[in-house]
């Protein structure tokens, strides 16, 4: 009996395997495994180079400069955007007139087309005709050249990334503040607890699984981010100042058809993102799930 359970339940799980196998663990062999040898993915022939590519990036400065710029987009997005977004959140949780529309409103970047955001996020940030330095003007502050300027493209390429995620955190974070109980509040009142403490030690604790989640999210995610550079600097930013890692593999794949080293550099992306996510629960979420 209970092995016909054991395999109705592998006969369930199967499709997910499949899918799993299929879009995850075989790429990412395959991509270990073309890492060691040169090719342009047009001929035929692949030369064997063992891990001579992972050599080069040891020593390839364009990839510690497209790493740097990964973790500087990283540092920059994460925190500003889960506080901005918890304390969006917060208000949102609250009882107030036209919820529902303000909740639609965060959420709509979401869904929006990341071709057409771009389109939308480079005319603010035109030279001569962006609304930003528009506005800026009416300060008496001097016209930026945004996307032109090593200093200031990748921090715009930044703000872009967290108004679109923004919505996201919004729902998750408002999920879970939601979904503390009542009774928590109201026992917090009873013993003449004020809003601050309230906040500090009923909501912030309750609501740490989501932002362990939110976090674990936005990091995979900012190691990930390719189509905001793309979309807002083409070719990589002046001075290759918004390169990053997703894009410097995109480059060498499919502009300099060195397929060899940009699954070398698709492999390197892998096990960072590994290793951060271990991390962060090791020393972060199984603390969470302790205290909870």
């Amino acid at each position: 009996m209970k092995k016909n359970d054991n395999f109705t339940a592998y006969l369930f799980l199967l499709p997910s395997i499949i899918v799993i196998a299929g879009f995850h663990i075989i790429p990412t062999v395959y991509s270990w495994y073309i890492s060691m040898f040169n090719w342009d993915l047009i001929s035929k022939h692949k030369e064997f180079v063992g891990f001579a590519n992972y050599g080069k990036l040891a020593v390839d400065l364009d990839f510690w400069k497209s790493l740097f710029n990964t973790v500087y987009f990283a540092l920059g997005t994460i925190p500003a955007g889960i506080i901005l977004a918890f304390l969006i959140a917060y208000g949102l949780s609250k009882k107030i007139k036209g919820l529902n529309i303000f909740r639609t409103i965060y959420f709509l970047p979401v869904v929006t087309s990341i071709n057409a955001v771009g389109m939308i996020w480079l005319w603010i940030y035109h030279p001569d005709a962006g609304i930003l330095n528009w506005l800026l003007g009416l300060f008496g502050v001097s016209a930026q050249r945004w996307l032109l300027d090593p200093v200031f493209a990748l921090p715009a390429v930044m703000l872009m990334s967290i108004w679109k995620s923004l919505g996201y955190n919004v729902i998750i974070f408002l999920v879970g503040i939601l979904s503390i109980p009542r009774e928590y509040y109201e026992a917090a009142e009873i013993d003449g607890a004020s809003g601050f403490a309230v906040f500090r030690n009923v909501t912030l604790p309750l609501v740490m699984p989501s932002v362990f989640f939110v976090t674990l999210i936005s990091l995979i995610g900012s190691f990930q981010t390719f189509t905001q550079v793309y979309m807002l600097t083409p070719e990589g930013g002046p001075l290759k100042s918004t390169t990053v890692l997703v894009y410097y593999l995109y480059k060498n794949a499919f502009v300099f058809f060195k397929i060899g080293y940009a699954s070398a550099v698709s492999f390197v992306i892998f096990v960072i993102i590994f290793a951060l996510t271990l991390l962060q629960n090791k020393y972060w979420g199984e603390r969470i799930h302790y205290e909870n």
